[in-house]
């Protein structure tokens, strides 16, 4: 029941009321505290239509949004995580919405690691990393795509690489985030024998969840501490250990890619190497810095953009505009005519490139010009550090 006060007079000049005028508060019945939403990494739909696609190493789960008819982008996820939880959130980023209104966009899961994915059964023989790679080819036949525009994150990154290089005519660019092209490490081999070991009992240790921490974030303590409670959470509570430990064990299995770097024009032809445009992408926090530098120094430098974006560890969750940015100027050089909203700057790579039609590959063509920012100005940014070769060129 709403009370009445009755101004003071020494207050009635602030407030513009007469000396002894009663105030009703009733006024205030309609103001609501409005508290911004926690973060989530449950699917709410927005990824698209499930599809479940047979390949010679069993079903595997696809989500598509939009119009096939349109430019393709491609996403695979990394160790721990599927299409939800890896890309929901940062294709929902309000500047990202100009990109994927303009797309179609597929998301492909290993298999068994899809939300609510049950668990393999006994005897299933997990696909190699190189397999992996191929039930790509059965998602691209399944939906009818020509082509597409690879964006994977770590184990993900791993498998489109794998992808590019040995169906080069299928892939336009790719979008490479903490890719590694070699085989594990002993140290890594070690720990996720160890990992494997527990998740195929079933049992989600402590150890694993702080080693899938680690993979993700590198250094906890310098990151978003309530993004590193969501995940550890997730971590621990929502992902089936069997089947995320048949994963692994393929991830550290995994073969090196066998690329690289030759610049004589005559002898390219001849060589294993990736033949599109690579936005190659980690962040300081990162642990797997070395090993984008590694890949960097495998490719053809003509091809290859190596970025590293400052004070964030899981960089589509933490630094979501700033990659946006990057991937749209990157769009942009490879002739897809993206616009910036009204938040982002206005940019393209290089004065004029000519534009594909968004609604079909064979669209007219346009001219796009650039407005206030380059690729240049992204090098000179003091939190994103970008360079052809980092090798030749190291950056702090």
């Amino acid at each position: 029941m709403p009370s009445s006060i009755a101004v003071p007079p020494e207050q009635a000049s602030l407030l513009g009321t007469m000396p002894g005028e009663v105030l009703d508060d009733a006024e205030l019945r309609q103001v609501q505290l409005s508290v911004a939403p926690s973060r989530t990494l449950s699917e709410d739909g927005s990824t698209g239509t499930k599809v479940t696609v047979d390949t010679p190493h069993g079903p595997v789960t696809a989500a598509v949004s939009g119009d096939p008819t349109r430019p393709v982008i491609l996403s695979y996820h990394d160790l721990g995580l599927n299409h939800v939880t890896n890309f929901q959130a940062f294709f929902l980023y309000p500047e990202m919405r100009n990109v994927v209104n303009n797309f179609c966009i597929v998301h492909v899961n290993a298999p068994g690691q899809e939300e609510g994915a049950p668990t393999l059964p006994e005897g299933y023989v997990y696909p190699t990393m190189e397999e992996l790679a191929d039930t790509i080819t059965c998602v691209k036949n399944h939906l009818h795509l020509r082509s597409f525009i690879g964006f994977g994150v770590g184990l993900g990154a791993n498998v489109l690489a794998r992808y590019a290089t040995k169906y080069p005519n299928y892939v336009d660019a790719l979008v490479l985030v903490n890719c590694s092209s070699t085989q594990a490490g002993w140290i890594e081999w070690g720990y996720q024998k160890l990992n494997i070991r527990h998740l195929r009992s079933g049992t989600m240790t402590t150890g694993t969840v702080d080693y899938l921490m680690w993979h993700h974030f590198g250094k906890l303590e310098e990151c978003n501490q309530d993004l590193v409670t969501v995940y550890r959470q997730h971590f621990e509570r929502a992902i089936n250990p069997t089947n995320l430990g048949l994963l692994v064990d393929s991830y550290i299995r995994r073969s090196d890619l066998g690329i690289v770097r030759e610049l004589d024009p005559n002898k390219k032809k001849d060589v294993r190497m990736i033949r599109c445009q690579v936005l190659n992408i980690t962040a300081n926090l990162s642990p797997h810095i070395e090993d984008t530098v590694t890949f960097n120094g495998r490719l053809d430098p003509t091809l290859a953009t190596w970025m590293k974006i400052q004070d964030v560890g899981l960089v589509l969750d933490e630094a979501p505009g700033k990659v946006v940015e990057a991937f749209r100027l990157f769009l942009q050089g490879q002739g897809y005519a993206v616009s910036g909203s009204r938040r982002a700057s206005s940019v393209s790579i290089g004065e004029a490139v000519h534009s594909r039609g968004i609604g079909s590959r064979q669209g007219s063509i346009a001219s796009v010009t650039s407005s206030t920012t380059s690729l240049r100005d992204l090098r000179e940014a003091r939190d994103i550090h970008i360079t052809e070769n980092p090798l030749q060129n190291p950056t702090a």
